[in-house]
């Protein structure tokens, strides 16, 4: 047995099982919806959760194939759930970890801008910003907040230019006289 749990020499051993099993999978090319989702049954004693023909003929052809000619090795099952578990944490980190952004400063930096003649200071942190001792998530949340206005946390504090990513033909924006500071 290889590390896959196949047996090849399994299959060589008897020929005309292996004839038999390519002659069962392509019956299954030719059957319908009803036809398969009744064989799936038969084969796997529950109904299949779906009706895509392509996957239930693939589903019931690896275990035809599986029956007959062995199926993968628990030692081999036992690798490939630790693989799994080993890309889905790796999944998860990455979803914990969120995508920095070049355009926010580092840690530490404070963003500062007259509004209204009030003067607005936003302190990156590693995990956010703080504004007013309140912690936000983003920088919109922060500017937002503040000003009771909703914003673009990185148009607000002159990080970004208004509409950058939006054709300007579609959009005109007002210019806004007030001038963001930013100090590190």
């Amino acid at each position: 047995m290889n590390m896959s749990g196949f047996e090849p020499e399994r299959a060589l051993m008897k020929p005309n099982l292996a004839v038999q099993i390519e002659v069962q999978i392509e019956e299954l090319r030719g059957t319908g919806g009803a036809e398969l989702r009744h064989r799936y049954r038969e084969v796997f004693g529950e109904l299949p959760k779906t009706s895509n023909q392509y996957h239930l003929r693939r589903r019931i052809a690896w275990s035809l194939q599986a029956r007959a000619l062995g199926d993968i090795s628990a030692r081999a099952q036992a690798e490939a759930v630790e693989i799994l578990e080993d890309r889905l944490d790796g999944a998860r980190e990455l979803q914990r970890r969120k995508p920095s952004d070049r355009r926010v400063p580092e840690p530490g930096t404070e963003l500062t801008r007259v509004y209204r003649d009030r003067t607005i200071l936003v302190k990156v942190l590693a995990n956010g910003f703080e504004c007013e001792g309140q912690h936000y998530d983003s920088l919109s949340a922060a500017a937002t907040a503040a000003t009771g206005t909703r914003w673009n946390g990185l148009v607000f504090f002159g990080l970004a230019k208004r509409g950058a990513s939006v054709k300007r033909s579609r959009r005109k924006h007002s210019t806004n006289k007030e001038e963001p500071s930013r100090a590190a």
